[in-house]
């Protein structure tokens, strides 16, 4: 045990996940309490000795699905490797489709029960909200349908997928909500929702069991440790921004809230302790008295430093809008740690958006409203990075002292545009830094129509942000 438990912490280590050498110490003396036969509990034990955020939850789920999975102890339907015929679609749906003739099990799929049989347990699993049903459908339905092959390097999705489409779940759906119309006499709106809920959530339950039992296959077939990597997911913090999917996004908008007070709470520790203040040159006389005049103990006046200036100028074209909305959104949300924020966006003309987050409490409201309100196109809407920062220069050029730090964000693909990068090396005589974050990885910089190339000489740092993990490893370092 104690070696699947090391293997299933490296993987967890791997997914991203912070497991301290003291937590995996912890977690190992933790299941010595416990019995392990009892998976729930085990699984709660390790996800409280090793899980330090909610976010990583799914993750941890996931790794323990696949290291801890039940194993088979043989008999009907574990020969999953026998499936009917071949890929996709060669079988007619007349064949497989459980409404229709349907061939047993036996006769390739690896069980005897018949698809009228296994219709009817999978009726009664969902009207009955059977448990031990439903993982006897899950078996079978798997056996029968999925085409496991030994060593095929096919997803479990795939598999997923040719099982639950065979099983009509949304007619099965349709078919429990109209017996249950019938029996119990006409139903309102209200019922009728509820009773489509609660099947529902059970079909659910169902597809669960399908995916956890041919996840069980698939460790049996290939072994925990690779089927792990081939289904390990990116934690929230490192999905990347330009390329997630909507669930995504919304995890990522989750996860801004928390991110941003912790962030807030470093730069005001860096703030305080960074460094020391000037000698007091009398209260370490007044402290040397007690050691004979031996100024051992010196003192220092506490430091005031100063808050620096932000000016954030964003390309919010299509192509890296969710970037420049994230962090927008983040830098405002630490805006208390900064004298000034001031935030200006731009595709080919540029505006600036700063009233925008000063009458809202939400930069999240704010960002939405850039997106509709401001005023960021100039000729035909396509990114111009070379016309946009001469009319920064022209308009706001002045505002930038040496208390200014310039934050610009953007993949600096410039449509084949002059790039004005002297624009950027005036910036940098006048500012106190001048930042550029690029949300592509560093390999496309200078590919087809970047320019970055140009711009890079000109600041003090060009760095890759993609995530929300260099996202914070960035601003970290701004105060």
């Amino acid at each position: 045990m104690l070696d699947v438990l090391n293997t299933f912490i490296v993987e967890l280590r791997q997914a991203g996940l912070p497991v301290s050498l003291t937590e995996h110490v912890d977690a190992a003396a933790a299941i010595t309490h416990v019995d392990i036969a009892d998976r729930a509990v085990f699984k709660d034990v390790l996800r409280a000795t090793l899980v330090k955020s909610e976010d990583h939850t799914a993750a941890f789920d996931l790794a323990f699905e696949v290291f801890f999975a039940p194993r088979s102890l043989g008999g009907e339907g574990d020969e999953a490797s026998e499936d009917v015929s071949g890929e996709l679609g060669d079988t007619p749906p007349d064949q497989t489709g459980l409404r229709g003739p349907g061939k047993g099990m036996g006769a390739g799929g690896g069980s005897t029960m018949s698809a009228e049989e296994l219709a009817k347990m999978l009726e009664d699993a969902i009207r009955n909200d059977d448990a031990t049903l439903r993982a006897q459908v899950a078996q079978q339905s798997v056996a029968r349908f999925a085409g496991m092959e030994p060593g095929r390097p096919v997803g479990g999705t795939y598999y997923l997928y040719r099982t639950l489409r065979n099983l009509e779940l949304d007619q099965l759906l349709e078919q429990l909500v109209e017996e249950r119309r019938s029996l119990g006499g006409s139903m309102t709106p209200l019922q009728e929702r509820l009773a489509r809920d609660e099947l529902g959530a059970r079909i659910d339950g169902l597809k669960q069991a399908i995916e956890a039992e041919i996840r069980r296959r698939l460790v049996e077939d290939r072994g925990a440790e690779a089927l792990a990597r081939s289904v390990r997911k990116p934690l929230p913090e490192d999905i990347d921004v330009m390329h997630a999917t909507r669930d995504e996004m919304a995890t990522l908008q989750r996860a801004l809230r928390p991110l941003s007070r912790k962030l807030a709470v470093r730069l005001a520790r860096k703030r305080r302790h960074g460094r020391k203040g000037p000698l007091d040159f009398r209260q370490t006389v007044r402290r040397s008295l007690s050691t004979g005049g031996v100024p051992i103990d010196p003192r220092y006046r506490h430091p005031r430093p100063a808050k620096p200036e932000m000016i954030v100028i964003a390309d919010i074209s299509g192509s890296v809008a969710s970037f420049a909305r994230f962090t927008l959104h983040l830098v405002y949300a630490i805006s208390s740690q900064f004298s000034k924020v001031r935030a200006f966006v731009f595709v080919d003309g540029i505006d600036e958006v700063t009233h925008f987050f000063d009458h809202s409490d939400d930069p999240g409201a704010a960002v939405s409203r850039i997106n509709t309100e401001a005023n960021v196109v100039w000729i035909d809407g396509h990114s111009d990075y070379g016309h946009a920062f001469r009319s920064f220069h022209e308009r706001w050029g002045k505002d930038v002292n040496a208390r200014t730090s310039v934050l610009i964000l953007g993949d600096a693909r410039n449509n084949y545009h002059a790039s004005e990068s002297w624009v950027i090396a005036d910036l940098q005589a006048r500012a106190r830094h001048v930042y550029w974050l690029n949300p592509e990885p560093s390999s496309y910089w200078g590919s087809g129509d970047s320019i970055v190339g140009e711009y890079a000489p000109h600041c003090d740092r060009v760095v890759e942000v993609r995530t929300l993990r260099q996202l914070e490893q960035f601003v970290g370092e701004l105060a």
